[in-house]
Formats: structure tokens, C-alpha cells, sequence
């Protein structure tokens, strides 16, 4: 396992005066710590990492960390070591320490340790992944690659549940908005994508990375026999109506033959957005009759006839 970069000490003195200076977010996270000093486990339970504003922490120059208005999420945290993250300079570090309960409300104690978050090197093997590989509007190869979302089951029926329980309210808003449209426009076809898209919208990341505002892989949250939807952070490539061709990847688990492609052209059926997320319905204009099937069958679990 890769080794925590841990700082210098005139580093830490650096993060300290950031953190004094002020408005810097943290998320924090219950951790537990095995015998190796350098290991940081997550406890195995359905506490998810807790996000504190800015304005909400205090810091003093002898490194205690004066926490306000702690979610009640977070309360439960009191007494327990806990991750905190941030970023310093959009370099992503975090310290381990224990929250404290104090007459003024809870406090953490900045550690002598201070570490690099690390990138982490995986290389993934996808059952499905695509392509968007060129935009015939303007003549143009993209070779935009797309991944499977981790927030959705791909080749599933959508079901609600797969939304947090504390964006649910928000996705509700955005799901009335979009099936109000739909009426009106009668382009979402049976409606199952906007689930997908309701809960990416509003799903907030809260995973550090090594540096800030890497930009993000292209996320697919829903695919048929009819269109392929996807999901990201910035927009400068899609506009309504535009053709463009597109493969589909599937990974074969049997046979001399490692993946089925099957290449399509699809247009921009609707874009549907939420502050600074995006989410593309590209709808197929032409697909092979053996394509179809094959992903009618992959996709609904019944027999194309």
C-alpha cells in the first residue's frame, strides 16, 4: 500500500495560517485505526461523510478548530476519531483527530501529521463503457469517453431508492419539473431515465481527490434500446437537435472476441441541468435490427419479438 506523503513541518505551519485565515470547508468522516499507523479505515456503517461550511469553522493559531452549527449528522461523531479533509491551495489534504464536546459547542485539535491525499491507480475493466466520437454538425472527432456512474445500477429498472434519503426532496422538485416538460414535449419516453438523471442532479461528491477541480469523466446513468443518457459538469460540447455518432462497448466474459460494439448516431434529444450539472439525453436515429435486440434484451430482461 502506498505510504501517506506526510508534510513538513513548515508546510503544516502553511495550512495552519490557511485555515486561520478562514472560510475553508471540511468534510469529516468516523474513521477507525488499525496497527498500521498509515492505514485509515472507514467504520462500516451507513454514516456518510458530513460536509461543515466554511463560515461554520474557527481556527486559532495554537491549532484548535472551533466547529459551529455541526450538523445533526455530525453530532453523533462527538468522542470518536474522525477524518478531516480539505483542500490547501487546491491540493487535497487530511489530518486524523477526535471531535470534542466543549461548553461552546465541538472542537478538533490540528495533529503534528498532515497529509497528501494520494491519487489512487486502478485500472478498471468496464462491462459497459461508450464513446462519443464525433459531432457531424460541425465535423468534429470528440472521442469523449463515457463510464459507467457509480451512483446508478446500469441495465436495472431505476427504482427511487437508489436516491439518498437527503436529496430526495430536492430530486422530487426536479422530477415534477421534468415530467411537467415531458407532457409537453413527449420526449422522455416511459419516464424510467428520470430517475437516473433526478439523482445525479443533485448527488454532491463529497470524495477528496489529490487536487481540486480535476475535471470529472463523463458518467452514463441510463441506457436502452432507445437512447443513452449521460452526466456531467460542464457543457461546452452539446447543444439540442445536434447529431452525433456514438459506440457502445460491451465487455464479452466468453469467446476469442473481448467486446461487442455496436456504433450508433443519436441526437440531442433534451438537456436537462441543476446549478453547474448537466445531464444529455441522446436519443438513437439509426441502430442496427441485431443491435436492438440485443440491447432490448440486455436492458428489459424479455425477449425481443
Amino acid at each position: 500500500m502506498m505510504k501517506n506523503e506526510k508534510l513538513t513541518g513548515i508546510e503544516r505551519e502553511l495550512v495552519l495560517q490557511y485555515l486561520i485565515d478562514g472560510n475553508v470547508p471540511v468534510t469529516v468522516t468516523p474513521v477507525e485505526s488499525e496497527n498500521d499507523a498509515d492505514t485509515i479505515h472507514s467504520v462500516p456503517s451507513q454514516i456518510f461523510p458530513v460536509v461543515i461550511k466554511g463560515e461554520n469553522v474557527k481556527v486559532s493559531k495554537s491549532g484548535e478548530i472551533s466547529l459551529k452549527n455541526l450538523p445533526q449528522s455530525a453530532v453523533s461523531f462527538k468522542s470518536k476519531n474522525v477524518k478531516v479533509e480539505f483542500y490547501f491551495n487546491r491540493v487535497g489534504v487530511f489530518f486524523e483527530s477526535k471531535i470534542s464536546e466543549t461548553k461552546d459547542g465541538y472542537t478538533i485539535e490540528l495533529p503534528k501529521e498532515i497529509s497528501r491525499i494520494q491519487d489512487v491507480e486502478e485500472e478498471h475493466l468496464y462491462d459497459f463503457s461508450s464513446v462519443i466520437y464525433f459531432d457531424f454538425n460541425n465535423k468534429k472527432d470528440l472521442n469523449i469517453k463515457c463510464v459507467p456512474s457509480k451512483i446508478v445500477e446500469l441495465f436495472e429498472r431505476p427504482v427511487w431508492k437508489l436516491i439518498p434519503l437527503e436529496n430526495q426532496k430536492k430530486a422530487k422538485d426536479l422530477l415534477e419539473k421534468f415530467v411537467e416538460e415531458a407532457k409537453v414535449q413527449k420526449n422522455a419516453g416511459n419516464g424510467l431515465l428520470l430517475i437516473p438523471v433526478c439523482n445525479y442532479l443533485t448527488f454532491e461528491n463529497t470524495q477528496f481527490e489529490s487536487i481540486e477541480n480535476r475535471q470529472k469523466p463523463v458518467e452514463i446513468l441510463y441506457v436502452d434500446h432507445e437512447r443513452i443518457v449521460v452526466g456531467f459538469e460542464q457543457n461546452d460540447d452539446f447543444v439540442q437537435n445536434e447529431e452525433f455518432g456514438i459506440k457502445l462497448i460491451f465487455s464479452l466474459k466468453k469467446g476469442p472476441i473481448l467486446t461487442r460494439d455496436i456504433f450508433v448516431t443519436a441526437f440531442v434529444n433534451k438537456i436537462y441541468k441543476n446549478e453547474n450539472k448537466f445531464c444529455i439525453d441522446f436519443k438513437y436515429t439509426t441502430l442496427q435490427e441485431e443491435d436492438m435486440r440485443f440491447l432490448y434484451e440486455k436492458t428489459t430482461k424479455s425477449l425481443f419479438i
